[in-house]
């Protein structure tokens, strides 16, 4: 089977080596040429276009920043819909609107091609070794037909229900996720300005009620000050906005959810849309004049997990 993977940055260059990796024919698409030349060195096929890559392969997959980006990418003259047929599958791997993904995904359907939506949620550092989660939205039948793909990329697939059901989940996590930093941001620097030792406090909250995913990894890098975690602020005011387009549009009265994009795009404004998101603790640093730093923790953080087959996730009935 051969797999067409478009967008080769932090997250899809970390996907598409596992796929190499685990033996699948790849061909790879980037508007940087560079960002893909690691894997064309590892034998990965170079396509001149999008369209050319579905015309090429069974399984056409997208790793995107944006939504509008994928537009482009599908529905162009040489985009992946031009090039598509029946029977072949288009897997939707970047965080989207459930509303784009499902336009774009009747679009494919009309072609006689299956569509997916198959975001991932787990950190680079598990894209880079095949332990991140996936969450995969549509048919049935095209799940069973993609899951030895998700399989290699991923450690825990969860089948979410019809097209778009993957995406609403996805930004769903992200918001809990980005949630989860303020409180954190705002936790270490009250900390700090306490008087408390750091390095303790980082154990107290992991042995507590208090601890999560996002505080065993991103409070590292924070605490060692790069703030890398291979995630910058404009993605989160993306994904933060997602949910809360969903929460409007079904009438839920969220307080929390535009709090975050307000906080979120004023960090933005004071350090750039391309700053690592964890630097928003950067905020309260400026505010007291605290460095929250303390020795010890990685400056990115990796996974140290072995890589195993992935399974499919079953939820309780």
């Amino acid at each position: 089977m051969k797999i067409g993977f478009i967008g080769c940055g932090n997250v899809g260059g970390k996907l598409s080596y596992s796929l190499l990796r685990n033996g699948f024919d790849l061909m790879v698409r980037d508007l940087d040429k560079t960002v893909a030349q690691p894997l064309l060195n590892e034998g990965a096929d170079w396509a001149e276009s999008p369209k050319q890559i579905a015309e090429s392969c069974e399984v056409v997959i997208t790793c995107l920043p944006s939504p509008k980006a994928c537009k482009e990418v599908m529905e162009a003259p040489d985009g992946v819909l031009a090039g598509l047929s029946e029977g072949k599958v288009w897997m939707e791997m970047s965080t989207t609107d459930e509303t784009e993904v499902r336009r774009i995904g009747k679009l494919v359907e009309d072609t006689g091609a299956y569509a997916a939506d198959c975001p991932v949620s787990g950190g680079c550092h598990r894209a880079a070794t095949g332990n991140i989660s996936i969450f995969v939205g549509g048919e049935r039948d095209a799940f069973e037909k993609i899951f030895p793909i998700v399989s290699a990329m991923g450690r825990n697939i969860l089948h979410t229900g019809p097209l778009g059901s993957a995406s609403v989940l996805k930004v769903l996590t992200n918001y809990l996720a980005s949630a989860n930093l303020v409180s954190l941001a705002e936790a270490l620097t009250t900390a700090s300005a306490a008087g408390m030792d750091l390095n303790t406090t980082y154990e107290a909250i992991r042995i507590s009620s208090g601890n999560s995913f996002v505080h065993e990894t991103e409070s590292q890098v924070i605490l060692n000050g790069s703030r890398n975690i291979n995630f910058t602020m404009d993605l989160v005011v993306k994904d933060v906005s997602l949910f809360d387009q969903i929460a409007k549009k079904h009438e839920v009265p969220l307080e929390l959810s535009p709090m975050l994009v307000k906080i979120f795009e004023d960090g933005m404004d004071r350090y750039g849309e391309r700053e690592w998101s964890s630097n928003i603790i950067r905020r309260l640093e400026d505010a007291t004049s605290i460095d929250v730093r303390a020795p010890g923790f990685p400056e990115e953080m990796t996974c140290d997990e072995e890589e195993v087959p992935g399974q499919e996730v079953v939820p309780k009935q």
